[in-house]
């Protein structure tokens, strides 16, 4: 238990930095780099406690697509050019240095999190709360979305696929016009 929390703390600590971190930081590219930090110690949290399917997603979603295109977008638009071209910014802190850096924390984390696999049945977990033990994480979410939200669920599928094809109906217009 001692174990858990220690590593509940440094996620934690390192979560609320990075999170400062995007909003105080100067640099667009930096404030990116930091901002997948933030999503990799939530999602590493969201391991932490059992919900094993949320932390993948968060990894998959946010830090796989949503984090790296904002990332792409922020390097495309170059706006570290506001500055003179003929300068160029020598020293220890460049986008190299800062992503190296967040991509070494995130490394470290992550061989925590894999090395602390092997004393997860010393962790308290949530499911041992639950009736239906034999049921994982992702099965419950399944069962829950699918039987008493499906609905709900079918109706924000409906909502999806007409936005995806009002914007392609939008984009062909803008194509047609120009």
């Amino acid at each position: 238990m001692l174990a858990h929390s220690l590593f509940f703390y440094f996620f934690s600590t390192i979560a609320v930095f990075s999170a400062l971190m995007v909003t105080i930081s100067k640099n667009t590219v930096y404030s990116v780099f930091f901002l997948i930090l933030v999503f990799t110690s939530v999602s590493i949290l969201f391991i932490m406690i059992g919900a094993e399917f949320l932390g993948m997603i968060m990894l998959i979603v946010y830090v796989g697509a949503v984090a790296v295109l904002f990332l792409f977008v922020v390097m495309m638009l170059n706006i570290t050019e506001q500055v003179k071209k003929d300068t160029e910014r020598k020293g220890l802190i460049n986008n190299i240095s800062v992503g190296s850096l967040v991509g070494a924390i995130i490394f470290l984390e992550l061989l925590v999190v894999v090395g602390g696999w092997n004393y997860k049945q010393d962790f308290f977990t949530v499911s041992d709360e639950n009736l239906h033990t034999n049921l994982t994480n992702t099965h419950a979410i399944g069962r829950v979305l699918y039987t008493d939200y499906i609905h709900l669920f079918q109706i924000s599928g409906m909502i999806l696929l007409i936005a995806m094809i009002g914007a392609i109906f939008f984009e062909f217009a803008f194509v047609q016009l120009s």
